[in-house]
């Protein structure tokens, strides 16, 4: 007991965890068995009655799911390549690189909701300015009314507004590099693109798989830019399951079937990034071995 008073000491910080995590997660699983909806709002146990509906008569969910993984996928691996570029271009003796840093951060220091505002500005059909460009051509595509480029334009606000964030990552890996393997391999004659292949790449590969998850993770709650650009249209082409859930949720009041969505999707999403994390480590460091 002499040294028993330490764990006093940790009792703040686990009682805070209980608040904010714990219970919250325990707390959505008692209203996932539950059918609270605006008729019938309450805590009344109606068992796995919300699972069996979520998993034999709601393709909507599944389908928004499908949708969140493209998204999640295709602006991460964007973002990661571009980070990657932008970070090697500043890591390099260049002109004004100080300036280009900061430059480069722009994106992620502004608030989500108005750059996305901004966005649907820049990309409205008759008033915005890129349409106006492609007016010179004979082009006006409909960004945001169209199936298929909206998933684009959801794609362009997101890979611009987050790179900033994998070249951060990204920078700081470089700079930690050590010195002595880009020496080596300079002694040994080896160019640009072979230290990058097999110095650069190999190095970088704990940095980078670790930058590439928090993205994941932050990507797949896309819900601001969704809300705001798209509402999920046209129809659902750009439904995602946060905010399929956001509409069981607060617009229809489905709160049971809402957290029982909100709990499958925790589960589904802990397993993706188990078997995506196993991807990357088999991609960036299993080949080294």
């Amino acid at each position: 007991m002499r040294y028993g008073h330490k764990y006093v000491f940790l009792l703040p910080g686990l009682l805070v965890l209980i608040a904010i995590l714990i219970f919250p997660v325990i707390f959505t699983v008692r209203l996932s068995l539950s059918g609270w909806n605006s008729y019938n709002p309450g805590l009344d146990f109606v068992g796995i009655k919300n699972y069996v509906r979520l998993f034999t008569s709601d393709p909507r969910f599944w389908e928004a799911f499908s949708r969140l993984a493209f998204f999640s996928l295709t602006t991460v691996f964007l973002q990661y390549i571009l980070g990657f570029g932008l970070a090697l271009l500043v890591w390099r003796d260049v002109l004004f690189k100080r300036f280009f840093r900061v430059l480069f951060l722009i994106p992620m220091m502004t608030t989500p909701v108005i750059m996305t505002v901004i966005w649907k500005t820049v990309f409205h059909e008759s008033l915005g300015p890129v349409n106006d460009f492609l007016s010179m051509f004979g082009l006006t595509p409909l960004w945001l009314s169209d199936p298929m480029l909206s998933k684009v334009t959801v794609i362009i606000v997101e890979v611009w507004q987050w790179t900033p964030f994998m070249f951060l990552l990204l920078l700081a890996g470089l700079l930690s590099l050590p010195k002595e393997a880009f020496l080596a391999a300079s002694i040994d004659g080896a160019g640009p693109l072979r230290k990058f292949i097999y110095v650069t790449f190999p190095l970088m590969a704990p940095i980078s798989i670790g930058a590439i998850i928090i993205r994941l993770i932050e990507a797949s709650k896309i819900m601001d830019t969704i809300y705001v650009l798209t509402s999920g249209g046209p129809g659902t082409s750009t439904e995602t399951t946060s905010f399929y859930i956001f509409i069981k949720g607060l617009r229809e009041f489905q709160m049971g079937y809402s957290a029982a969505m909100s709990f499958t999707y925790l589960i589904v999403m802990i397993l993706s990034l188990t078997v995506i994390v196993n991807i990357l480590i088999r991609v960036f460091i299993g080949r080294n071995d």
